[in-house]
């Protein structure tokens, strides 16, 4: 994009609220895991600290002594996240937990005798960088959100046989045993813990955790009413209701003592009621039992099938019921009683052993409607029985099940939570550990230190890091590949979902996705809708719960206040969307306007709407979001091209689009590509490698200068590279968050991931059928699509059994030619040209007697002892490589070479000269400060404190000259300077921060020159490692996929000159012809209108900005087309390049933004002749990287058979297959020569024959000789 061009906004909606910072997810969650920057003392009971209290105190099994936690400290990174990225390490901080291991006396005494306090090392944790990643042995990953069903209580229902409905709840707790409770067809309730194969009915658990009685179980139930006996029988109707009752209560004649009536008894009869009556019971409770006929009872059967379950003579009371469990779960009696008891309270009431979680908890008593504390975090008899009454309302059809799709029931774990998943793993071994070393250690002797091992915690954390499902290698093509990794989400993982298992429902769109996951991008193939992306918008609540802002509507008026909901209660909610007519005072306009209710849409009055989008783009994710046109194009290609966009090559000249939809500079910064000022300020310096901005702070601030290095053709994971060129120049002023410098992909601060080509739908001489594409030469000439790409290769020199690996220019066998790029170390240098094969590192190992040849052994012999020593294991450039060599490194622990020695003396140099540079700025900078300060003041002694004279006697007058002469850098500024105290406060202020900066900047550099002279840090087991970063210019060719941003994908099949290519009737040729046949059944016809608008805005020389569903309509841009002198139609004729001819029709024409995709045809053209082989069948192996050969699959046997190619097929199917020995037949008859002798048996027939064997079967293959 030209900075002077201007900017035209399509859009009529106006968002309320600013986009949120895109990586604020990544970065939040692990700051509240870390708390790094809170004082120990104020920290919140979350993350990390949480986990420890959670973990600690660990005591004894005596509880002589415990070991408890006080606080934890993360210190400073080893290494800067460059060095980790070069030298294969981990970007990280130790971890120290202070811990106070307490001595008490006897168990009895419980005294404390004696307390050790020390700071324990944990371990090393690795860090997040400002973008968002983790580096991990030198490689940047990614921690990936995982999308999961929440803890707490789920209501299914299904229609069995003869369409009989199986209602069940099934309790999810965040750690413990999962409880299933189902009402069969027969209305009995039963409990299922852990799905084992014993079902319980469910008034047995509730007896067996503390409803002991029939009576009280029912009442939990069932309303209990008191009822008077003698006024019921005065009115017969009345008395013929209580008939239709049961009693609550056993009723006991008070005189006799005598059982009259038992719980749940039903009275059935008149008669009943007067003899109780008679026997002086006036009034008695009666259980609202619901009427048999029309409504469910299925506590009461319940009750009775718990009857029949325990046995016959066996009492219904707490102990049998605790003791039939018992036996049910674990398959055998229990020992005692008491035992049965606290196995079945730890089970659902152990906070140790279970708990639901804050979210566990908070869903529970939401779907539950009870207001049960949040600190309780296990289950309780009142959950149990709210979870059975809804059970039973489910039943009769009072609530709906749950939809185990809705995002209301699945909730985002950010990396915070999945690292506490991991040291909560950690620490709970860790704690186990300890235990036992608690026993077995000498007493006096036992301090923290001795107990805690961190290794048990930092191999969870690698492990973790290295090899979790989450934990991804961090895709960084181009900044928004970077940026929309960081925001995805996954619902696979531990304790998530597998490809196999997961059916349709679960990676359908959902209605609750709107404005929280993004409906269009994700993944295609096996991973569809298990990956998604974050909605632009979306943020995450402190549950985990993923919510979408709104702004409130009052009586049909907009209003300002937004508010955050989840998908819950926006169910419970009317919103209209962000397209609303509104007028001046915020009031929606019409008699009805279009809305969303849980997952409908209907027409409604103004008066009903409750809030309204805050943005028309908030349903979308960043990379659909930057489609101009989205709404224009089917799903399945906006999909194609949202994930498209994320293999766009950087290229060597950017260009931002012309039609873009607002969010690529949003895109841009919040990737981290920029270079972005952190404070306002004046450039003072700016090359192409440093800017340097004085920021507008206090005048007396000395940390003024801020210092942006800039990378240059830096390698990014996928072999990109990252190249940051400065957008200001020296004196210009800059704001702060104003990019300083482009990065890769980007152009004057935007997203610039393509380029903008003038494009016709027409067909090419049959060249563009079937998607292909036809490109115009000049594009290559101009070097428009050319992209730099970096490829690293690198070799590590060890120690061997028979001596270390060796740097050497000295090969074996290795001619002078062959090392001409090579210095005197045997490393290539920089700027040389290399091939496939060229030698780039010189390297030999030490080879042991037995691998020498009688040759060797010979040359040995007439050459002396070191001919032979030594194996050539150089490092040479790969098949297909072609490009510059742009930089070598050399890691060694410390190296005595002299290349090593120059290396030293370089850097130390470069490094003294910048860290004079910094401190003479200062000095500079302090001094004119001063001068400004001090001038005209008249002097109070001034001494130097170097000699200790005085500089400048008391009253001599302070002017300029007598300033400049003055040494400020040894000035004494313990006393005062000049008569005027406010003055005098002030410069001594100045002096004494210049100097805390001063004595900083000596300390760092001190640090860095210790590291230089000690030697780098490297792998264990590696003496030196030397890597070789070689650039590639790749220019397009044929063969190469491109695409625009609609997922109209195709491949370059020819490159046409520039003067053979259709050209416009003003003799403009096209860069790229399309084939029309890609657009109307793949119905992207975005593509046609960002033609249009494109061809239009770049003519009237602006840069048009449409975002998703508020974009240019029809009628403005025919209006554009009109009133750039060009059809309105957006078509025009076209010109054959060739003979000069029209074309038969018009043509649309207009200016579309094509990228390059990483699939490039230098990837992955192959060819062998001959290479690796299988093991067991024999075969040559597939794919390029293991050196592969074609498959002629049983297709192609076909079609070979059809020609009756026979002699072609058996030597596919022998020789240049799996005929091991006839293959070396072959290649001698060749060699020498011969005819090629008939081949003998492949291999694969063999494998059949043993496969055979394998059965059992003996078979022997006989020849036409043998027989």
């Amino acid at each position: 994009m030209n900075p002077k061009r201007q900017i035209r906004d399509f859009s009529r909606a106006i968002p309320a609220i600013e986009m949120p910072d895109l990586l604020e997810i990544q970065k939040k969650s692990f700051d509240m895991f870390l708390q790094a920057d809170v004082p120990p003392d104020d920290r919140l009971p979350q993350g990390l600290h949480k986990i420890f209290l959670d973990t600690f105190p660990i005591e004894s099994s005596n509880k002589e002594f415990s070991l408890e936690y006080v606080e934890y400290t993360v210190g400073t990174p080893r290494w800067s996240i460059q060095e980790a990225l070069d030298k294969h390490l981990t970007y990280s901080a130790p971890l120290n937990a202070k811990l106070r291991l307490v001595f008490r006396g006897t168990p009895e005494e419980k005294k404390v005798s004696r307390i050790v306090q020390q700071s324990v090392f944990h371990g090393e944790l690795p860090l997040m960088t400002e973008t968002g990643s983790f580096i991990i042995n030198g490689a940047e990953r990614v921690i990936v959100s995982q999308l999961h069903r929440s803890p707490g209580v789920f209501f299914e229902e299904k229609t069995v046989q003869r369409g009989r409905r199986v209602c069940s709840a099934r309790v999810i707790p965040q750690r413990g045993s999962w409880l299933d409770l189902m009402l069969d067809t027969n209305d009995v309730i039963f409990a299922n813990i852990d799905k084992r194969p014993k079902r319980i009915p469910i008034t047995m658990l509730l007896r067996a955790l503390g409803l002991s009685t029939d009576a009280e179980i029912l009442s939990r139930f069932y309303p209990k009413v008191e009822k008077d006996l003698e006024a019921a029988l005065k009115n017969r109707g009345r008395a013929v209701d209580l008939t239709l009752k049961s009693f609550a209560d056993d009723i006991v004649d008070p005189e006799t003592g005598e059982l009259l009536a038992t719980v749940d008894e039903p009275v059935e009869t008149i008669e009943k009621i007067e003899n109780l009556v008679a026997r002086g019971i006036r009034k008695t409770s009666f259980l609202e039992i619901r009427s048999e006929k029309t409504d469910f009872d299925g506590i009461r059967k319940t009750l009775a099938k718990e009857e029949s379950s325990l046995g016959t003579g066996q009492e219904k009371n707490e102990d049998n019921a605790t003791l039939w469990i018992y036996e049910a779960l674990r398959g055998t009696e229990a020992p005692s009683l008491d035992h049965a008891k606290s196995y079945l309270r730890s089970m659902f009431f152990d906070s140790k052993r279970y708990s639901l979680s804050e979210v566990g908890r908070y869903k529970l008593n939401e779907r539950l409607n009870i207001d049960t504390t949040m600190d309780r975090l296990t289950l309780s008899v009142d959950d149990l029985v709210a979870i059975v009454d809804n059970l039973i309302k489910l039943r009769e059809g009072k609530i709906t099940a749950d939809d185990i799709d809705h995002l209301g029931n699945r909730r985002v774990k950010t990396v915070g939570e999945l690292l506490g998943q991991e040291f909560s793993k950690g620490l709970s071994r860790m704690a186990r550990t300890i235990r036992d070393r608690m026993g077995h250690q000498d007493r006096d002797k036992l301090t923290p230190t001795e107990l805690v091992n961190s290794r048990t915690l930092s191999s969870v954390i690698n492990t973790f890091f290295g090899s979790s499902q989450l934990s991804q290698f961090m895709e960084q093509t181009n900044p928004l590949a970077e940026l929309t990794h960081k925001r995805r989400t996954s619902a696979l993982g531990e304790g998530g979902l597998t490809r196999e298992r997961a059916g349709f429902d679960v990676r359908d769109v959902h209605h609750t996705h709107y404005g929280r996951v993004c409906p269009v991008e994700t993944p295609e193939g096996p991973n569809i809708g298990l990956i998604t992306t974050l909605a632009v918008y979306a943020s995450i609540n402190r549950f985990g719960f993923l919510e979408a802002p709104y702004r409130r509507v009052i009586h049909g008026r907009v209003t300002n206040e937004i508010v955050y909901l989840s998908a819950d209660r926006e169910d419970r909610t009317t919103i209209a969307e962000a397209n609303t007519h509104v007028d001046r005072k915020g009031n929606l306009q019409g008699p009805l306007v279009r809305a969303r209710r849980a997952g409908n849409f209907p027409m409604v009055p103004p008066s009903e709407v409750e809030f309204i989008d805050v943005s028309p783009q908030q349903l979308v994710g960043v990379s659909a979001a930057l489609i101009p046109f989205l709404e224009h194009d089917d799903a399945n290609r906006a999909l194609m091209g949202s994930n498209m966009q994320r293999q766009a090559v950087p290229l060597l000249y950017t260009e931002a689009p012309v039609v873009g939809t607002g969010l690529e500079g949003r895109a841009a910064k919040d990737s981290g590509a920029l270079v972005s000022a952190r404070r306002g300020g004046t450039v003072t310096y700016a090359d192409s490698a440093m800017i340097i901005v004085r920021a507008d702070s206090d005048p007396l601030d000395f940390n003024r200068y801020d210092t942006y290095k800039l990378k240059k053709f830096v390698r990014t994971n996928q072999d990109t590279s990252i190249n940051q060129k400065p957008l200001v120049h020296e004196g210009e002023i800059v704001a702060a968050g104003q990019p300083l410098a482009d990065g890769m992909a980007t152009s004057q601060g935007r997203l610039a991931l393509g380029v903008n080509a003038i494009v016709a739908l027409c067909p090419w001489n049959g060249y563009n059928f079937e998607d292909a594409v036809v490109v115009s030469e000049r594009l290559i000439k101009k070097d428009i699509f050319t992209s730099v790409h970096v490829f690293e290769l690198e070799t590590q020199f060890r120690e061997t059994k028979l001596g270390p690996e060796e740097l050497t220019r000295e090969i074996p066998n290795v001619g002078e030619d062959a090392k001409r790029n090579l210095d005197a170390d045997g490393i290539i240098r920089v700027g040389s040209r290399v091939k496939a094969d060229d030698y780039l590192v010189g390297k030999v190992t030490p080879k042991g007697e037995q691998d020498q040849s009688p040759e060797e052994r010979l040359i040995r012999a007439i050459f002396g002892q070191k001919a032979g020593d030594v194996k050539d294991v150089s490092l040479k450039a790969p098949t297909g490589m072609d490009g510059v060599v742009i930089d070598v490194k050399v890691y060694a622990r410390r190296d005595k070479s002299e290349r090593a020695r120059r290396e030293l003396e370089d850097k130390l140099q470069k490094l003294s000269a910048a860290h004079d540079l910094k401190k003479s700025k200062l000095c500079e900078e302090r001094d004119s400060i001063l001068k400004e300060l001090l001038k005209d003041h008249k002097a109070v002694d001034m001494i130097d404190t170097l000699t200790g004279e005085v500089e400048v006697p008391a009253g001599r007058k302070l002017t300029s000259t007598v300033l400049n002469k003055i040494n400020f850098m040894e000035l004494d500024y313990g006393r005062q300077i000049v008569d005027n105290l406010e003055t005098d406060d002030k410069a001594r202020q100045v002096l004494r921060r210049s100097a805390l900066v001063l004595d900083r900047m000596q300390r760092e550099y001190e640090i860095e020159i210790d590291k230089l002279n000690r030697g780098d840090d490297l792998q264990p087991g590696t003496l030196k490692l030397v890597k070789v970063l070689i650039a590639s210019r790749r220019k397009l060719q044929v063969g190469d996929k491109m695409a625009g941003r609609h997922g109209n994908k195709g491949v370059v099949s020819i490159i046409v000159p520039e003067e053979d290519m259709p050209y416009l009737p003003d003799g403009t040729p096209v860069d790229i012809c399309i084939n029309p046949l890609g657009v109307p059944s793949r119905m992207n016809v975005g593509q046609i209108l960002e033609m249009n608008l494109g061809w239009a805005a770049d003519k009237l020389g602006f840069d048009a900005v449409t975002p998703v569903f508020d974009s240019a309509k029809s009628p403005e841009i025919r209006k554009l087309l009109s009133e750039a002198g060009l059809p309105e139609s957006g078509k025009s004729i076209l010109y054959d390049g060739r003979t000069g001819e029209a074309m038969a029709s018009p043509v649309t024409v207009g200016v579309m933004y094509m990228m390059k995709l990483a699939h490039q045809v230098e990837d992955k053209m192959h060819a062998r002749s001959t290479g690796p082989y299988a093991m067991v069948t024999q075969q040559p192996l597939g794919g390029k990287a293991q050196k592969g050969g074609q498959r002629l699959g049983e297709m192609e046997v076909w079609a070979l058979e059809a020609y009756g190619a026979a002699y072609t097929l058996r030597e596919m199917l022998t020789i240049k297959s799996d005929d091991a020995e006839g293959r070396s037949r072959a290649y001698s008859a060749i060699v020498n020569n011969e005819n090629i002798p008939d081949p003998g048996v492949p291999e694969s027939f063999n494998v059949l024959l043993n496969e055979m064997r394998s059965l059992a079967l003996d078979v022997e293959l006989v020849t036409e000789e043998e027989k």
